[in-house]
């Protein structure tokens, strides 16, 4: 696990404050890296879906390098652990191992993702998610199969009759799902000689639990190698996060608290820079677990972009990049139907919004002197602090180039 050092950052200075002692010797470090951290079911469930969240980021990321993304990981894991109900064993091993399961030693793996999505839908964390598997007519699948799924996600893959009306149908049922808040999932047919697609979409509106003063307000964003962009604004003096900086990723990090036991992470990059691959590369669910219990309280004036913004993509073409290019090759889809079944798309959207409302004011007296402007290209996480659960990831490199 990677153990970040800190800089606590107080009136003009900064001083250091390390997760882990220098002088403990290597003794008392290698005892540390046994900690356990995730130690219940959900817990565990939540670190394995977050891992494979940072990994499909990462994948998604390397193929667009210097472009806004977005993606609600938990939304994908229950899309492709819905079809590993299908596979044979076989197929299960390898779809589990990407989706980091193989760690778990969860006989009851199914019903702890359940309620886990569950626990983290609950109308005060702000997340709506819609996940279906869709079906070729020409399959036939087999009642078995449909059964389980519905029985233990509460939702019955649908069988298509391929075209226009399709399109429709998915369209409606994923609005519907998420209170019309994301819209045209799909924008052309599936295609008909693959059996199987999967869907998944989220949309994600929390709210603080300290408000912005101020909203609305332009002001400049730094863009990498072009002319800054004027951007919506919310600020804010004396709004209490939790804060540090990382030497060796050259950037600071703000814990910022949402309702309902949510927060958001922002990696903001010493630098005006669209290349945060470093950054990239060290998020784990444990390394942000640890970020969540080192960072340091601190109050700042906090200027953060008024985000809206819509994402989609087909991840299928990523999933060779999470080791499965053998299961993508035979997909052994044994127990959806007697027949082939090949994976045709795995359609993702997601839709974000930030509003200046919280449920409480911050505290008064003079501003802060210490100031935390996110004007620059950022990374940031929602998460659910409860399960440790990833909601949310995005990479922002132009706010004016978002849309919903």
């Amino acid at each position: 696990m990677k153990r970040a050092t800190f800089l606590l950052v107080c009136g003009v200075a900064l001083s250091f404050c390390r997760a882990q002692s220098d002088s403990g010797g290597e003794e008392a470090g290698a005892e540390e890296e046994h900690v356990e951290l995730f130690t219940t079911p959900a817990t565990k469930m939540g670190a394995a879906t977050s891992d494979f969240g940072y990994n499909l980021f990462r994948a998604l990321a390397g193929r667009e390098p210097s472009t806004n993304i977005f993606l609600s990981p938990i939304s994908v894991s229950v899309a492709l652990t819905q079809l590993s109900m299908g596979g044979s064993e076989r197929a299960e091993r390898q779809l589990f191992r990407a989706l980091r399961y193989h760690t778990l030693q969860d006989p009851q793996l199914h019903s702890t993702l359940k309620d886990l999505l569950a626990s983290v839908r609950t109308p005060g964390k702000g997340l709506s998610t819609a996940v279906r598997i869709y079906l070729s007519r020409r399959i036939r699948p087999k009642q078995e199969f449909l059964a389980l799924v519905e029985q233990q996600y509460g939702v019955l893959p649908k069988s298509l009759l391929g075209g226009p009306k399709d399109v429709s149908e998915i369209n409606t049922w994923v609005s519907q799902e998420t209170g019309g808040k994301v819209q045209r999932l799909l924008t052309k047919p599936l295609l008909r000689n693959a059996g199987v697609h999967t869907v998944s979409a989220a949309y994600f509106k929390g709210k603080w639990a300290t408000r912005f003063g101020q909203s609305g307000v332009m002001e400049n964003f730094q863009v990498d190698g072009a002319a800054p962009v004027r951007v919506p604004m919310m600020q804010q003096d004396n709004y209490p996060v939790k804060m540090g900086a990382d030497s060796d990723l050259s950037c600071t990090i703000a814990q910022i608290q949402m309702q309902d036991d949510v927060s958001m992470f922002v990696f903001l990059p010493d630098a005006v820079t669209s290349n945060t691959s470093l950054l990239e590369e060290s998020l784990t669910a444990e390394f942000v677990q640890d970020l969540s219990m080192t960072l340091l309280p601190a109050q700042v004036s906090l200027s953060l972009p008024a985000l809206r913004l819509s994402y989609s993509t087909d991840l299928l073409p990523l999933l060779g990049d999470l080791g499965l290019s053998d299961w993508l090759a035979d997909t052994d889809l044994e127990k959806i139907s007697t027949l082939a079944a090949k994976l045709g798309s795995v359609n993702h959207k997601v839709a974000m919004e930030t509003a200046p409302e919280g449920n409480q004011y911050p505290s008064g007296g003079a501003p802060a002197y210490l100031a935390y402007r996110v004007d620059r290209p950022f990374l940031f996480l929602i998460r659910d602090e409860t399960s440790g659960a990833l909601l949310f990831i995005g990479r922002v490199v132009n706010p004016k180039a978002l849309t919903i």
